[in-house]
């Protein structure tokens, strides 16, 4: 690293936090139909004037707008990501980031006392804050789950687990995928409406049931084919990792696969990039959550009883990876 590459790292929270700002203020679904100018949008949004100038300056530097003599309009980048009216919007994951930047910023505090720094909210904003989680993960999951979903081969499947399915992306992609297969979506009980209703949309309510309960203290079933695992051990303590990896095992049908997807870091844990500064997020927000090794996830799944565990041969963004194991029994 230069000192030029230094300040970069440093000062590269403004570029975040403008972008933020535009999602938060809907800036880029207003711009995407027709050009606007400043004094217009600003009616629109009841924003001031001078500071909403500025913003939209701002992002054009940042090539998500495009401003022709006074007026503004959304690029097509920002029209299929940033607004509301596409069907490939990703402002729930971007809200998600913002709601975590207040966190990230007490990251001394939290590295001092060794537990989470994250304020109380109120009940409103917990909502919120629930929907932009919930949903930004489908974001997410949308990204890699017809990626994965097409790479795995799941012949003789009929019987799916989705744990800690959130709005049930994997389960939809996999039965997209998979015309036999029939899912559960387990997850807490404020997840229903949000699983339900995605469910709904893909048409798959006859084939993906959802099913509430804490995955540390219930039970979650027998005779699964296939149990999929999709960024829940991070959430969790070694010791609340092997419970949930060894009652998934559990509820497996002999012969059936136990899938876990993780952000996963090398066995020195000082690379990927992206799964070490995750674990700082799980240091912020949860009591013992934080990325794990290949090697300790290996070992969680030989542990549950699991055979011919492995890694797959995937490509997947930041780190992520897909452990596999059988139950022979």
């Amino acid at each position: 690293m230069n000192l030029p590459d230094l300040l970069q790292l440093s000062g590269g929270y403004w570029s975040t936090c403008t972008l933020h700002a535009g999602v938060k203020l809907d800036i880029f679904t207003c711009l995407t139909d027709s050009a606007m100018t400043t004094p217009e949008l600003a009616r629109q949004l009841s924003a001031d004037e001078r500071g909403l100038g500025m913003l939209l300056h701002a992002l054009t530097a940042l090539e998500l707008l495009h401003k022709e003599e006074n007026t503004f309009r959304s690029t097509a980048f920002s029209a299929t990501y940033l607004s509301k009216k596409s069907d490939s919007y990703m402002g729930h994951i971007i809200m998600h980031h913002h709601h975590l930047v207040e966190g990230w910023s007490r990251l001394d505090e939290a590295v001092l006392r060794g537990e989470p720094v994250r304020q109380r909210l109120s009940h409103e904003a917990l909502e919120r804050e629930r929907e932009s989680f919930l949903m930004g993960m489908f974001n997410l999951a949308s990204l890699n789950a017809p990626r994965i979903a097409s790479a795995l081969e799941l012949s003789g499947h009929r019987r799916m687990l989705d744990l800690a399915g959130g709005p049930g992306t994997y389960a939809i992609h996999f039965c997209l995928h998979n015309p036999d297969l029939t899912a559960v979506v387990y997850d807490l009980p404020t997840t229903r409406p949000f699983a339900e209703q995605t469910i709904r949309h893909f048409g798959l309510s006859e084939r993906i049931t959802f099913q509430a309960g804490d995955v540390l203290s219930d039970r979650f079933g027998t005779g699964y084919d296939l149990v999929w695992i999709s960024h829940l051990l991070h959430s969790e303590s070694p010791a609340d990792s092997a419970t949930v990896v060894a009652k998934a095992a559990e509820s497996l049908a002999d012969g059936g696969r136990l899938l876990i997807q993780e952000f996963i870091l090398d066995n020195t844990k000082t690379a990927p990039l992206f799964p070490a500064l995750f674990s700082l997020n799980m240091l912020l927000g949860t009591r013992a959550g934080q990325s794990y090794t290949q090697q300790e996830l290996f070992a969680l799944m030989n542990t549950a009883g699991l055979c011919e565990v492995n890694r797959l041969s995937l490509d997947l963004p930041n780190g992520a990876g897909v452990m596999t194991g059988t139950a022979c029994r």
